[in-house]
């Protein structure tokens, strides 16, 4: 039985999601919260097995609450979010401070739930399965997560309020009239560096070098912070990363990503070449797939029908990596199922090199698992160790 906490500040939400899991033989509804601060006071009363918790919430809203709850209490949460891109800005926060996976609304606060009710049920027997205990021990590791990446390097244009789109605008021009990028570059500091140069390889494609290929799933947005920002910014080869998640958020992921790293994280766009330093995130709800020779690969994206129902999927992605061979380093992070595993077996047989991260510090075993059990693993890593075996790999 899988006893449930609902925390939402709209009746209807809390009558719809008790109606839904009162109906399941598996689910007990054992408390409702109106707002945050009930949602931390039942859920350190309660000890739930899954928490359901809204982002927009009075009193103490859905991440300041979280924030409470994976210090004092931690449980396995659901969070569920807003279609938009402050929501979408917010679900990767709460993924950062420890929730497990997220839920679109499909309208607003008054949203269609049925529309939804297996995902919700699937999502939530996921989540829970994660367990308390897993919870608790998860927390232990991520906490020891570096201080560094956490500041921000400062940015002239944030502090005088100029909004994300007039500083992209003004930023080239501004910088170059005031040299900051020299100033910048003489920081000790090196989070406080403009970004590498993928010198010596500047401007040009994949010139024969490496590739590096990552899928992940459930947990991956705080996995992917234990990678991506501890790879170095003159990183002699590309990345290509699917991250399964929905259209909208897959966005904020990497401008959150490319805000504490030294590489350059984006979100993929179709027929940009792979450069050197440069991480590309597939947009939810389109394959990523990589196209070209060893001295010229780009990025192809496409629509194509869900690969056991994901989209993007990592197996599409290391499917169309394979024929670069011994180029290939390919990784598999923490996520639900067996997506990437075949994919991997064929990287493998053409002289790729394959890394799973290891039980102890994934959220959820399942992915990885896969790989592991098949005995194609060259290595198999804690994710706080993954950035240092990509980099080893990629300048052998």
């Amino acid at each position: 039985m899988i006893r449930v906490v609902i925390a939402d500040d709209s009746a209807f939400m809390r009558k719809v999601l008790s109606d839904l899991f009162e109906q399941t033989p598996d689910f007990q509804v054992v408390g409702k919260a109106r707002n945050g601060k009930e949602a931390v006071e039942l859920a350190a009363k309660e000890k739930p097995d899954l928490l359901t918790l809204d982002i927009n919430m009075p009193v103490m809203d859905g991440l300041q609450a979280l924030k409470v709850i994976m210090k004092d209490c931690p449980v396995p949460v659901l969070m569920f979010s807003s279609l938009t891109r402050r929501g979408a800005d917010e679900t990767i926060t709460a993924l950062e401070l420890g929730a497990v996976d997220f839920l679109c609304k499909t309208g607003g606060s008054i949203s269609r739930i049925d529309a939804i009710e297996d995902d919700i049920l699937a999502k939530c027997r996921a989540v829970a399965a994660v367990g308390v205990n897993r919870s608790k021990n998860l927390g232990n590791i991520f906490s020891k997560k570096q201080e560094a990446p956490n500041l921000k390097r400062i940015n002239i244009f944030e502090r005088k309020g100029y909004s994300t789109a007039s500083r992209e605008k003004l930023s080239a021009s501004v910088q170059q009239k005031a040299g900051l990028s020299d100033i910048m570059a003489k920081r000790d500091n090196p989070l406080l560096k403009p970004k590498a140069s993928p010198s010596p390889y500047q401007g040009s494609a994949s010139a024969g070098i490496k590739l590096v290929a990552l899928g992940t799933s459930t947990g991956g947005p705080r996995a992917l912070q234990h990678v991506i920002p501890k790879l170095p910014g003159n990183m002699p080869c590309g990345m290509v990363v699917v991250q399964h998640m929905p259209a909208g958020f897959t966005k904020s992921l990497a401008d959150r990503l490319n805000s504490l790293s030294q590489v350059t994280v984006k979100e993929a766009e179709n027929g940009e070449p792979v450069l050197p330093g440069h991480v590309y995130i597939a947009p939810g709800g389109y394959h990523l797939t990589v196209r070209g020779n060893s001295s010229h690969r780009e990025i192809s994206l496409n629509q194509d029908p869900p690969l056991a129902s994901h989209r993007p999927a990592v197996d599409v992605m290391f499917d169309s990596v394979v024929k670069y061979g011994s180029d290939v380093v390919s990784v598999i992070l923490t996520g639900m199922g067996c997506d990437g595993a075949a994919g991997m077996k064929k990287i493998k047989k053409a002289g790729g090199c394959v890394i799973a991260e290891s039980e102890d510090s994934c959220v959820v075993y399942g992915m990885p698992k896969s790989v592991v059990e098949s005995g194609i693993a060259d290595e198999v890593l804690p994710v706080d160790r993954i950035a240092d075996a990509i980099v080893k790999r990629v300048r052998n």
